[in-house]
């Protein structure tokens, strides 16, 4: 597992930009508001292009400005989890689950469904779910797609402290159970050190 990131991209004026490369399974990118953390998950993702670089995950080249590469965002498979999490209002939790699963998948659904302690919620309607539920059923529809890597943004943004706890605790079972590269954006460095992460603080305005 590993990460080979050297990308910079401006927008509006302000210039985004991120070196890291390590073979540590999980990164954690920390730094205030507004410093381009998420926009270095959507570079990673496929959903905006970097002006310059290259993105390599697990050894896969994902965009190589030089060598002209740039796969789809369908192509390389990230398991993405939102901050403001994303989940469609109009299915319930188990259609959110399954929504974009792949065929072939080997990720087993009710491990899942036990280590993130969510199988009760399958028939719930999202409206209907707390914020901690909201957010274990956001990562239990990511792994469930059998993503290549996970990209997790603010994971427990607006949660309160046994909340943050419960998905700490599910990132650990992922670390364990379906070991994967994972790229975590935090504003909270306590957050990168329970997870035994990779720091790496980015500097900027708000």
């Amino acid at each position: 597992m590993s990460f080979d990131i050297d990308v910079s991209r401006t927008v509006g004026g302000r210039r985004i930009a991120l070196t890291v490369r390590t073979d540590r399974p999980l990164v954690a990118l920390v730094g205030p508001s507004g410093v381009g953390k998420t926009s270095i998950l959507d570079m990673v993702a496929g959903i905006i292009r970097p002006d310059r670089g290259h993105i390599a995950v697990d050894g896969q080249t994902l965009f190589d400005s030089d060598a002209k590469i740039d796969m789809p965002a369908a192509g390389r498979h990230a398991g993405y989890v939102f901050q403001d999490r994303r989940l469609f209002p109009h299915m319930r939790v188990q259609a959110n689950l399954l929504y974009g699963r792949r065929t072939g998948i080997s990720v087993d659904m009710d491990d899942v469904l036990d280590f993130l302690g969510i199988g009760h919620l399958l028939h719930r309607w999202p409206r209907n779910l707390s914020g901690g539920e909201a957010q274990r059923v956001a990562i239990g529809r990511a792994l469930l797609s059998g993503p290549r890597f996970l990209l997790l943004d603010e994971p427990l943004s607006s949660l309160d402290r046994h909340r943050k706890s419960d998905i700490l605790d599910a990132i650990d079972q992922i670390r364990m159970r379906a070991p994967i590269p994972i790229l975590y954006v935090t504003h909270d460095i306590g957050e990168a050190e329970r997870l035994s992460a990779m720091i790496v603080t980015m500097a900027g305005d708000d």
